[in-house]
C-alpha cells in the first residue's frame, strides 16, 4: 500500500487483527522510506455502490460521506464510536443487498434517518434538519410534532396499556 505522506509503494503491516465485530480488517502499517505509521482497514465490499443524486449525477458510494454525516449528527451525543461503524456497515450492506446498480441519495437518507431513529432522537432530529433542509424554526417545530406523535405511537404498538401524559403548559 501506498504510504500516505511520501507515497513510497511498499509499506509494511506491522499488526493485523479483527475490527468492526469482524466486518473489517485493521492493519497498522509502516513506511520504511520515511518511517511514518499509519492505519488501514480492509472491508469486504459485495458490489460497488453507485449514487444518483436528486440533480440526476451518478457517483461512486463514499462510505466516508455516510459516516460523516451521521458522525456530525451525533456530536457530542452518548453514543460509542463501534456502534456508528456497526450501523454504517449495516447500512451498506442493506444497500448491497438491494442488488441495485444505482441507489438514489433519498433512499440512504432514510435508512440513515431510520438508524439514528432508534439510536438517538437529538442526532436524529438534529441530521433531519440538514436531509430534509428546515429554513426557519417552524420547520423546526413541525418536525419535533411528529416525532411525538410518532413516539406516541410507538409506545402504544409496544405497550398499549401505558398512556403518556400530557406536557403541562409553562406558566
Amino acid at each position: 500500500m501506498r504510504c500516505p505522506f511520501c507515497g513510497y509503494l511498499e509499506t509494511q503491516v506491522k499488526d493485523s487483527r479483527p475490527a468492526e465485530d469482524s466486518a473489517a480488517i485493521r492493519r497498522r502499517r509502516s513506511c520504511p522510506s520515511c518511517g511514518a505509521r499509519f492505519t488501514s482497514y480492509e472491508r469486504v465490499q459485495l458490489r460497488e455502490l453507485m449514487v444518483r443524486k436528486s440533480n440526476g449525477e451518478v457517483e461512486v458510494f463514499a462510505r466516508d460521506k455516510l459516516y460523516k454525516s451521521m458522525f456530525v449528527a451525533l456530536k457530542k451525543r452518548p453514543i460509542d464510536d463501534d456502534k456508528v461503524e456497526r450501523t454504517v456497515n449495516s447500512i451498506i450492506r442493506q444497500l448491497e443487498l438491494l442488488g441495485e446498480n444505482e441507489i438514489p441519495t433519498d433512499l440512504i437518507g432514510k435508512k440513515t434517518m431510520d438508524a439514528l431513529y432508534s439510536m438517538d432522537r437529538v442526532a436524529y432530529v438534529r441530521y433531519a434538519s440538514v436531509y430534509q433542509d428546515f429554513r426557519d424554526t417552524g420547520d423546526f417545530t413541525d418536525f419535533i410534532r411528529e416525532l411525538q406523535s410518532r413516539l406516541k405511537e410507538d409506545m402504544k404498538a409496544i405497550s398499549p396499556e401505558i398512556v403518556l401524559p400530557a406536557k403541562k403548559p409553562k406558566e
